[in-house]
C-alpha cells in the first residue's frame, strides 16, 4: 500500500510538470462540448467522450513515460501491480477533478432533467478511460500514435450506427445509454443497459491492462553461468 501511495503521489507529480499537455487534453472536452451545446443530449455525450479522450491521453502519457523507471523498480523488487495501480490512482484522481469541474458546467448551462445522471456518466467515463489509456500504452508505446489511436476510438464512437449491435463492443458505449438516461424521458432501461456496459467494459480494460503490465514488468531470471 505504501509504494501504491507513493507511485500515486509521483505520477501527479510528473502530470503537473506537463503544463502545456495538461492544458490542451483539459481544453478538449470544452471545444467538444461548445461545438453542439445548442443540442443537449449530444453535447453532453461529446463532453464525455472528450473526457473519456484526454484522461485515457493522460494514462497513456503516463504509463510510456515510466516504462524505464518501472523496469528497473521491478528489478529492485517493486511490485507490477502496485505500481500499474498506483499510476491508475493518480490518473483517476485528475480524471475527477476533470469531471468536477465540467459537471459544474453543465449543471450552470444546460436544463438536465437528471443531473445526477451526469455525475454519474462523467464518472464512469473517467474510470474506464484510465486503464483503456493504459492498455494502448502497452499496445502503442509511443505518445504520438497511442494518442492518435485513442483519437481514432473516440471518433469510432461518435461515427457509427448506434443502433448496430457491434457498436457495444466499443468501450465508451455506456456514455450513449447515460446520456439519453440524463437528457431524455426515458426509462431506467437506459440506466441499467449503460451500468451493465460500464461494468463489464471496466472489469476487461482492467484485468486486460493489469495482466499485460505484470508480464511485461516481471523480471527476467538468468540462469547461473555454467561452472568450468
Amino acid at each position: 500500500m505504501t509504494l501504491l501511495m507513493t507511485v500515486a503521489v509521483t505520477s501527479l507529480r510528473e502530470l503537473t510538470r506537463r503544463r502545456a499537455a495538461l492544458f490542451f487534453v483539459f481544453f478538449l472536452p470544452l471545444v467538444f462540448f461548445l461545438a453542439r451545446i445548442d443540442v443537449p443530449w449530444q453535447a453532453l455525450r461529446f463532453l464525455a467522450l472528450g473526457v473519456g479522450w484526454a484522461i485515457a491521453t493522460l494514462a497513456l502519457f503516463s504509463h510510456v513515460g515510466a516504462r524505464s523507471l518501472d523496469h528497473g523498480l521491478c528489478v529492485i523488487g517493486a511490485s507490477p501491480t502496485a505500481l500499474f495501480f498506483g499510476r491508475q490512482l493518480a490518473i483517476i484522481t485528475t480524471g475527477l477533478a476533470m469531471a468536477s469541474v465540467y459537471f459544474v458546467l453543465v449543471a450552470a448551462t444546460q436544463d438536465v432533467p437528471r443531473l445526477p445522471a451526469v455525475a454519474l456518466l462523467l464518472i464512469t467515463t473517467v474510470l474506464v478511460s484510465a486503464p483503456l489509456g493504459a492498455l494502448v500504452s502497452l499496445v502503442v508505446p509511443r505518445e504520438l500514435e497511442g494518442a492518435l489511436a485513442l483519437l481514432s476510438i473516440m471518433a469510432l464512437q461518435l461515427l457509427v450506427d448506434p443502433s448496430d449491435a457491434a457498436t457495444k463492443l466499443l468501450p465508451l458505449w455506456s456514455t450513449r445509454e447515460l446520456s439519453a438516461y440524463a437528457i431524455e424521458p426515458v426509462g431506467a432501461d437506459s440506466l441499467y443497459r449503460g451500468m451493465t456496459h460500464f461494468v463489464i467494459a471496466l472489469t476487461a480494460s482492467v484485468l486486460i491492462a493489469w495482466a499485460a503490465s505484470v508480464l511485461r514488468l516481471r523480471p527476467v531470471r538468468l540462469e547461473a553461468p555454467a561452472a568450468t
